[in-house]
């Protein structure tokens, strides 16, 4: 069965009365940007209100936290305090999941990042909001990994402990009710 991506014109408003309402509330994320012009681009992008629904539903509260000017696009990132709680417990990406002989997880970070549209933070991504406020101090998140570490096995997950932010390493395959992922969308 085909999931259509696309919200009706009240998901749609309400999702944007959110965003908005998000936006107004936490104007240290995005000094310098206006919601006008945030608001007519999600105006104009059905898809990307999908996946910015997505990350909504699944608990990343996205909001704005800065603007590319290479590709003229704004950038959401996923603000909830910890890891969003509707994408933890989760293996890094298909092959790992395949790998496990039981006790299988439902699905990879990967593959529901992919599914909603959205991107696995870089740890330098994952750096930088960390520089907004403080996020990840008691779950952690899955971060985009090397392929020559996913290669051998392993991959890379991050979170803020001792008001430091760490870098850590694990096996793909594992999975943790703590440990989540977090998500980028360009508008």
């Amino acid at each position: 069965m085909e999931i259509t991506k696309e919200l009706s014109p009240g998901q749609q408003e309400e999702l944007i009365r959110t965003l908005k309402a998000r936006f107004e509330k936490n104007m240290n994320l995005h000094q310098d940007i206006e919601w006008a012009n945030v608001y007519s681009r999600l105006e104009a992008d059905g898809e990307k209100l999908w996946s910015l629904n997505e990350m909504e539903k699944t608990g990343g509260e996205p909001d704005v936290v800065g603007y590319d000017e290479k590709t003229n696009e704004y950038i959401f990132l996923d603000c909830s305090a910890e890891s969003p709680k509707g994408r933890r417990s989760l293996c890094y990406d298909r092959e790992a999941l395949d790998s496990r002989k039981e006790h299988k997880p439902e699905n990879s970070a990967i593959e529901l990042a992919a599914f909603m549209g959205i991107e696995l933070l870089t740890e330098e991504q994952y750096r930088e909001l960390q520089k907004l406020e403080n996020f990840d101090t008691k779950t952690s998140s899955w971060v985009k990994t090397p392929a020559e570490i996913r290669k051998l096995g392993g991959a890379l997950f991050c979170d803020r402990r001792y008001n430091q932010v760490f870098l850590y390493h694990n096996g793909a395959d594992s999975y943790y009710a703590a440990r989540g992922f977090r998500g980028s969308l360009k508008v």
